[in-house]
């Protein structure tokens, strides 16, 4: 059996203390970082280096974006797709080369897309319909167990938001948005493991906006998410959020989850 987490941690240096702190207690064998906002030279790996997490793939770039795998268990890169076609660092694939030996783990950051739902007045929501459907024509070609996980900045199910119709028009969960996500699911035919195990319509949030008290009104999305392949998902036996980090001090905006599987 082995674990696999991801979270955006919105600035690994910033909130290397809060990583530690997860590892320590949570004790992944592999996390997924979304969002480190730095290259990898100033990457914080000794916090990974004394915790036993001694495999690292960085693919970051200054102030924005960037994707972080670590992992106690040895693994080589296996890929580094620019989906956004523009340069930025939003994607890093390994394969696992010790427990789990074959499994392909995709760590992606989607574009948010801005705040108006209409290509033609604003270009990141294009950008972001463009990603997809880049991702879904790269999924159609997949012939590997694989997981891909990371903030996917989509809540597709009615039940993944607190408000279904008030956020309808609202980036993340407009139906273009699901659609298109949709499409990516049905490439590969991706088995979505938070709601494998946490069947809708429970409640299901990773993201919690810092413009509101969450805690009271908890207007939540559920914007992050592990998918697998049929095969690898079958053998999932676990998959949970860990809500508690985003009651901690200067939390992330995203709390982490973790899938285990039995590999």
């Amino acid at each position: 059996m082995i674990s696999i987490a991801t979270w955006n941690i919105n600035s690994v240096r910033l909130r290397a203390d809060q990583v530690e702190r997860f590892l320590l207690q949570e004790a992944p064998d592999v996390l997924c970082l979304q969002e480190i906002k730095t290259p990898e030279n100033l990457f914080p790996h000794e916090v990974f280096e004394k915790l036993g997490y001694t495999h690292r793939a960085v693919h970051g770039q200054k102030g924005y974006h960037g994707v972080a795998t670590v992992s106690r268990i040895p693994f080589r890169d296996f890929s580094k797709h620019d989906w956004q076609d523009n340069g930025e660092a939003r994607h890093i694939g390994v394969e696992l080369t010790g427990p789990g030996q074959g499994l392909i783990v995709e760590n992606v950051y989607i574009p948010a897309g801005g705040d108006v739902a209409d290509r033609e007045v604003n270009a990141k929501f294009g950008q972001k319909l463009d990603f997809l459907e880049r991702m879904t024509r790269w999924a159609e070609a997949i012939d590997r167990p694989t997981m891909i996980v990371g903030d996917f900045n989509i809540a597709p199910l009615e039940c993944d938001v607190y408000n279904h119709k008030a956020l309808l028009k609202v980036v993340s969960h407009t139906p273009l948005e699901v659609e298109t996500l949709q499409r990516f699911a049905d490439a590969h035919g991706w088995v979505d493991l938070g709601r494998k195990h946490i069947p809708a319509p429970e409640r299901n949030y990773s993201w919690w906006s810092y413009r509101s008290y969450w805690r009271a009104k908890d207007q939540g999305r559920r914007l992050d998410h592990m998918w697998a392949s049929p095969e690898a998902a079958a053998q999932t036996r676990g998959h949970r959020f860990v809500e508690e980090t985003r009651k901690w001090e200067q939390p992330s905006d995203h709390i982490p989850l973790i899938t285990e599987i039995d590999l």
